[in-house]
């Protein structure tokens, strides 16, 4: 330090203060990082669950967080573009004018649209039902896409286009949800090649380093001290499993894979009579709405449960099939970890193909078509006059149910389970025991409600403030259900892969939200009679009609990058930066290799050395 601090006196000053600068920058970023983790979202609680429970189950609740930070910002975004815009033009809070474009070349009968809206004397019983279907005082709020009907909006000499703005929003929070995970997964995929390169050292780590020193409280060091006892038992379990894989014979190995082809088939079957039932359900709750509007009694809305029928068989697809997989899984013989991506994986698929049904059961008849009045419209515009808010109270009911179920199955299935294990004595509810909290169960319910939320935003923009809400208070009931109704996993599960995992299965929802919201947005011609595009022939058609608005010079620049001279060099160039990364990350890979053999190879001569002393010793 003293030679230090004798090279900067002489250095000029103007380096004396940039290196004193540099410290007291970083010194400042040092006190707000500590400061900020203190203001974390529940960081005691996940804490303590990572004491009690081990780092598999923390990082179930690490995973629910990142959620509601994620939803939270989209819901800003959503908010602050689209919703406050249309809010104040509606009621004029800032003196500011809009204007609703006259509609262009289209038909008179594709502009009519009756929102389902009570009227007169209204029992509670429409009110509860509105709530939970999202239709009567609800379709024509704010939450829906029907609400939405500005075309443009000055406030003095600013021009605001309403449409534009709610195409960027939607893939703005897209692109933000694609960056956020992809930055979690390469965080997440450092940590788990660390601990895959060598078992051996991150045993002697957790044995030798892994204690905190600065630990002074109590409960804390408890807290530390089972989190390790948790990641050693892991550690020794992998090893376990490892060694039984490789004593296996020839026969059993044949028998094992054998054994696993058909759980697979009887795999696939499941799922084909889960995409077949969704379909049937949401074509038969279709078919009945549409008779009751065809006989002119829309105020009479069908029974709530023919409304929730698709909502209601998949989430009875989603209860069952994750329960056969489960015990199919177990029969398989694979790892705790490898196990739980298997099952996640296939609920995952089961999950996302059943959205995908209903969308697509929704879709053939909003595109049916058989008269010419119809086609003129591009869309079955009778039974669907503001087919966007149709799809996002679908995605709604799917949110609400979703949530619904959750909160019936821990008050009325963990619950009961715990006080019949606690104070009945039978030996059949003895065997049962306390369940284990069902890592890959839990995490599968997020992420389907996560994708619903992805595909819903588009179609009701406030969805994601649902979703925010509901992980919030979901993150409390599982924390209270794990607590007080669930006991430590017999097998337990590494979170280091985990995190990782969880992350790439929530990126293959993203992925697959892409496709129906790319299909809505560029395929399937947009309501006439409702909706910010209605003066467009779909969603897309708002970016073409901006950018012919825009100056000549800047025209030809964007036609420039949109075209094949510029894609063809930009992915040549993306791909030669992305194989120099891979060919460094090679290289790197066997430095630290070599430095890893040359440490072996150190510590073999000092014991060599040692033993040779020893031996000149006793002669």
């Amino acid at each position: 330090r003293d030679i230090q601090q004798a090279d900067i006196k002489h250095l000029s000053e103007w380096k004396q203060w940039k290196i004193a600068s540099s410290k007291s920058l970083k010194k400042v970023l040092n006190d707000v990082k500590e400061l900020s983790s203190y203001l974390e979202l529940w960081r005691h609680d996940i804490h303590s669950i990572e004491g009690k429970f081990g780092t598999g189950i923390q990082s179930y609740f690490l995973f629910l967080r990142f959620l509601v930070r994620l939803n939270f910002i989209i819901f800003i975004l959503m908010f602050g573009f689209v919703t406050l815009p249309s809010i104040l033009s509606k009621y004029g809070i800032l003196n500011d004018s809009f204007a609703k474009i006259p509609l262009k070349n289209i038909e008179p009968h594709c502009t009519v649209y009756i929102p389902s809206d009570n009227k007169g004397l209204v029992y509670f019983y429409t009110y509860l039902k509105d709530l939970l279907s999202g239709t009567g005082f609800l379709e024509v709020t704010s939450l829906f896409y029907g609400y939405y009907t500005v075309d443009t909006e000055w406030l003095s000499v600013l021009r605001y286009n309403l449409p534009l703005a709610y195409l960027l929003a939607t893939f703005g929070y897209l692109a933000l949800s694609l960056l956020w995970i992809i930055i979690g997964s390469v965080e997440g995929f450092k940590q788990n090649l660390v601990h895959d390169e060598d078992q051996f050292q991150s045993y002697c780590n957790k044995v030798f380093a892994g204690w905190d020193f600065c630990i002074t409280d109590l409960n804390a060091a408890r807290l530390k001290h089972r989190s390790l006892q948790y990641e050693l038992q892991t550690d020794l379990e992998e090893e376990r499993l490892k060694r039984k894989i490789a004593d296996r014979t020839m026969k059993e190995k044949l028998r094992i894979y054998s054994w696993r082809i058909l759980i697979n088939i009887i795999v696939i079957a499941v799922l084909s009579g889960c995409f077949y039932s969704i379909y049937r359900a949401t074509v038969f709750s279709q078919e009945s709405s549409n008779v009751s509007i065809r006989h002119d009694i829309r105020t009479d809305s069908p029974n709530l449960i023919v409304q929730y029928l698709p909502s209601i068989v998949i989430t009875l697809v989603n209860f069952i099939a994750p329960q056969i997989f489960s015990f199919l899984v177990r029969l398989e013989d694979y790892s705790p970890a490898f196990e739980i991506r298997l099952k996640l994986i296939r609920c995952v698929f089961m999950r996302l193909a059943g959205i995908g049904v209903l969308l697509f059961s929704l879709w053939s008849q909003i595109s049916y078509c058989a008269t010419d009045k119809c086609k003129a419209c591009g869309y079955n515009y009778e039974l669907y006059p503001c087919w966007e808010s149709e799809v996002g109270q679908e995605m709604y009911k799917l949110m609400i149910f979703d949530f619904i179920t959750i909160l019936a199955m821990t008050l009325f299935v963990d619950f009961p389970r715990k006080l019949l294990v606690t104070h009945w004595s039978c030996k059949p509810v003895q065997w049962c025991g306390l369940q284990e909290f069902g890592i890959s169960d839990n995490v599968l319910d997020i992420i389907y409600g996560q994708t619903i939320c992805w595909i819903g935003t588009f179609f009701s923009p406030l969805l994601p403030a649902i979703a925010t809400i509901k992980y919030f208070i979901l993150f409390y009931i599982k924390k209270i259900s794990l607590i007080h109704t669930c006991k430590p996993a017999a097998r337990p599960v590494r979170a280091s892969s985990s995190n990782f995992f969880f992350l790439v299965v929530l990126l293959i929802g993203l992925v697959f939200a892409f496709i129906p919201l790319g299909i809505s947005i560029a395929h399937i011609p947009s309501s006439k009679a409702c909706g910010p595009f209605r003066n467009f022939n779909t969603s897309w058609a708002v970016v073409p009609d901006t950018v012919l608005g825009l100056p000549t010079g800047l025209q030809q620049v964007l036609h420039g990058i949109a075209s094949e001279a510029f894609a063809v060099p930009f992915f040549v160039v993306i791909c030669l930066v992305m194989f120099y990364f891979i060919a460094l990350a090679r290289a790197h890979k066997r430095v630290v290799e070599q430095l890893r053999e040359q440490l072996v190879m150190e510590g073999r001569d000092k014991q060599f050395l040692i033993r040779k002393i020893t031996e000149a010793q006793r002669h």
